[in-house]
């Protein structure tokens, strides 16, 4: 199988701009030598973390999705971030990852950050989903997905690499290294995580530290405090290999984990 490039943009929000965050990134794209095959953008990257979704969410034909299938097509890569989606009355942090043939894939964010109200929002997802790009199989996760490892848990190595797109502040940035190092090695993944920097609306400060980290926890990059738009390779035998050479994931406690709950 080859190897997958990965182009991270990691970059500052205007806050609740859509046609600004859209200028922005379609700006940084067109300014890549060397796009990877697949183009990483942050949660909710048209707008910034926000509950405004009466008033900024739109349907999978708005604006913003419109230009992830456009852009996908024109760059021949496949590109994804997440966006405020409104759908039969709901609103749903949806991430959308549009592929150079004008189809899409979508993930609506399974846990949803109740510290800033964003349950009371937005709809939560209720399903994973694995796309292959390249023949790599990537399952994504949004932000506090993060920080619930049965819900990432790589069950029968179901994936290649985990997908978390994010707007993690700065104040919780120990949080955010240390857990996607230990997803990388309890799921024999690589771990692709974008994050933004900045400050948003609220008055939150971002510094980035969107990484990619291979299966035995080595970070491979890791970008702080400025918008960056590193490209990064993964390589399919080094995690065959390392599989093959440790299978813990044979021990794994499938059983408990597929078992339904008694009291």
């Amino acid at each position: 199988m080859p190897d997958l490039t990965v182009t991270l943009m990691q970059s500052d929000l205007a806050w609740e701009d859509v046609a600004a965050n859209i200028g922005r990134f379609d700006a940084a794209i067109d300014r890549l030598e060397a796009a990877g095959d697949l183009i990483v953008l942050p949660e909710m990257f048209s707008t910034g973390f926000s509950m405004n979704a009466a008033r900024l969410a739109e349907p999978m034909t708005g604006q913003a999705v419109t230009w992830l299938r456009r852009k996908a097509q024109a760059r021949g890569a496949v590109l994804t971030g997440s966006v405020m989606i409104e759908e039969g009355g709901k609103y749903f942090n949806r991430l959308v990852l549009a592929r150079p043939d004008g189809t899409l894939a979508t993930y609506d964010k399974r846990h949803l950050f109740r510290y800033a109200g964003e349950e009371k929002v937005y709809t939560p997802g209720h399903g994973h989903i694995t796309v292959e790009c390249r023949g790599w199989r990537i399952r994504p996760f949004i932000c506090y997905d993060l920080r619930f490892p049965l819900w990432t848990r790589n069950l029968d190595l179901a994936y290649d690499a985990a997908l978390f797109v994010a707007n993690w502040p700065d104040r919780r940035s120990a949080h955010w290294r240390a857990l996607l190092v230990a997803r990388a090695i309890e799921n024999q993944c690589y771990v692709i995580a974008v994050n933004r920097v900045g400050r948003d609306g609220n008055g939150l400060g971002y510094d980035g530290g969107s990484m990619v980290i291979s299966p035995t926890g080595e970070i491979l990059m890791e970008g702080l405090f400025e918008a960056a738009t590193p490209t990064v390779t993964l390589r399919h035998d080094l995690l065959e290999q390392y599989r093959k050479d440790f299978p813990a994931w044979m021990d794994a406690d499938t059983d408990l984990m597929r078992r339904p709950e008694t009291r």
